[in-house]
């Protein structure tokens, strides 16, 4: 790897090209005569400014909209096709998915105990942007979004459900006829799929991205980790494939979170105030909501997503703490140090990918889930990395590693551990006989209160909805503009706006399944480019100097 060093930048400005600071101290960066934004297209059309990578930009938006034409005329054709995909490739590349977010999970565990773990992003004398409080409440709210609403409540119970019952369905064969045993290994399932996994995978690719942007010096986009591998060839096709499959991971991986959030406001929607519950409902939801989002598009990152995440974080909290409070604080309160223990206990096990006899758990859930975190890697790694800088390699893999799976831990212990208090103690079966997405709003009915705080869900949902939008218009757009992180705020528009329209195209196009089906479809070829990253990082983080 080409390099110079930096060794005195006290007296240079700690700015660098497009928004993205200068090393502090020495750091290794990556001697390459590219220039961020060189490769885009710059004009003026109607008075709408664009500043956009021509290849990336051009093939990504194309083929997305070949795909939402396509699924939008031939609806009744693509649904089975969806169906087939998804059971083609859970069936036969659940293996696939398991060890390579094992792979994702040992390397960052594994970093911290190296004296790698000591290089610190933004250079070697670089301070953190953020306080430790501000900092874990950001990584918090990374950690929350539309899938903790939706399968907070539905995941651990029908976990619980199938364990009660056994069989190939239920994780590692289920605890049949065992409601205690069944519960717990319900919610160890669930912790599995929200824990250590999919924030190994985020830890990777935000390292990845911080290291070889604060301290190597190139653009904020995925091609940038490459450069070990590919040289300066990472500027040209190679590249280019990389960043396309970025942004089509992000925005399917986007999509299905955009539809769940959809299926669930309008099931809340029904559940309250007796609205229809069809996908003409659906659509308009995500017309309504894109249109909404669009306007914190407009509004700016510190005007629009800022105050929207604050509205979002201090909601979710006081809808926790009210379940914890309101409903069996007990039996919470204990549930969440067994369930820590049940997860650790059942780790090994669950994270085996060969020789399972739980196929219908392996398949129909960590398969989806693992592409799903890895369709998000781009969009959450992106946003991590730009608000850890400062940070050593040890500190940043611990927290970004501990502090939202512990959330995540609570959060599934207070919404999952109510309603399965509510069938075991209460012996109240209306959660688990409702919808997937009317699950949360059965149970909060069961407490007191329940027009408010389902109504808080509701609002929660849509609030996640428009901060995701927004959150991941601005990562594609940074993407399709060469890695600039100032381009035209109308590129993001036209982001926004594709996400909404992909995620309608696969409601009215198949439904969950569909949903499920495009993100596995996105999430296989870009797991193998995770995987390449692995050894990328690994070079880049032995080329740097290291902190005391």
């Amino acid at each position: 790897m080409d390099k110079r060093s930096q060794d005195d930048t006290a007296n240079e400005p700690n700015e660098g090209s497009e928004g993205i600071p200068a090393p502090d101290g020495p750091a290794n960066l990556i001697d390459t005569d590219y220039v961020i934004g060189q490769d885009n297209i710059t004009s003026t059309k109607f008075g709408i400014d664009f500043d956009l990578h021509g290849k990336v930009f051009t093939v990504s938006s194309l083929v997305i909209l070949f795909f939402v034409i396509v699924t939008l005329a031939f609806q009744n054709q693509v649904a089975p096709i969806f169906n087939a995909m998804f059971s083609f490739l859970t069936g036969n590349l659940d293996w696939f998915f398991i060890l390579a977010a094992n792979i994702f999970v040992v390397l960052a565990v594994v970093l911290i105990f190296t004296p790698l773990s000591k290089v610190r992003l933004g250079g070697a004398n670089a301070t953190p942007d953020f306080s430790y409080a501000g900092w874990f409440a950001m990584l918090f709210a990374a950690g929350m979004g539309i899938g903790l609403m939706f399968y907070g409540v539905s995941e651990p119970l029908t976990h619980f459900g199938t364990s009660l019952a056994g069989g190939g369905g239920a994780p590692l064969g289920g605890a049949e006829g065992n409601a205690q045993a069944a519960a717990q290994l319900g919610m160890a399932a669930t912790i599995f799929h929200w824990g250590l996994h999919p924030w190994g995978i985020y830890a990777i690719v935000a390292l990845s991205l911080a290291l070889f942007s604060y301290n190597k010096g190139l653009p904020l986009t995925m091609r940038s980790i490459f450069y070990p591998i590919l040289g300066e060839r990472v500027w040209g096709w190679p590249g280019h494939i990389i960043d396309i499959l970025a942004v089509f991971a992000t925005l399917f991986g986007l999509a299905t979170s955009l539809g769940l959030g959809a299926s669930q406001a309008s099931a809340g929607l029904h559940y309250l105030f007796d609205t229809p519950n069809t996908n003409v409902t659906m659509v308009v939801l995500i017309l309504g909501i894109t249109l909404v989002a669009l306007g914190s598009v407009l509004a700016g990152v510190d005007k629009g997503v800022q105050r929207l995440s604050q509205l979002n974080m201090a909601l979710a909290f006081l809808l926790l703490l009210f379940v914890i409070f309101v409903g069996p604080t007990l039996f919470i309160a204990t549930g969440f140090f067994e369930n820590l223990l049940g997860y650790v206990k059942n780790l090994p096990a669950l994270s085996n990918p060969f020789g399972r006899e739980d196929t219908g758990f392996t398949q129909g859930w960590t398969a989806y889930y693992w592409a799903w975190w890895i369709s998000w890697s781009p969009f959450v790694g992106m946003f991590i990395a730009r608000v850890s800088r400062g940070r050593t390699v040890r500190e940043f893999l611990i927290a970004v590693l501990l502090v939202p799976t512990l959330v995540s831990i609570l959060w599934m212990t207070a919404f999952g551990g109510t309603a399965i208090d509510q069938v075991i103690s209460d012996g109240y079966n209306g959660v688990q006989d409702a919808a997937l997405e009317l699950q949360l709003f059965t149970m909060l009915g069961q407490l007191p209160l329940t027009a408010i705080t389902s109504f808080v869900g509701i609002v929660l949902v849509m609030v996640f909805f428009i901060t995701s939008s927004d959150s991941g218009s601005l990562v594609i757009d940074s993407i399709t503009a060469g890695g600039k992180v100032d381009a035209p705020k109308p590129q993001r528009v036209f982001w926004a706006l594709i996400e909404g329209a992909i995620a309608i195209a696969l409601l009215l196009g198949g439904g969950l399944t569909a949903l499920q089906t495009a993100v596995i479809t996105t999430g296989l070829p870009f797991t193998l480019v995770l995987l390449a990253a692995c050894y990328a990082i690994i070079k880049g983080l032995m080329s740097e100097p290291r902190s005391a």
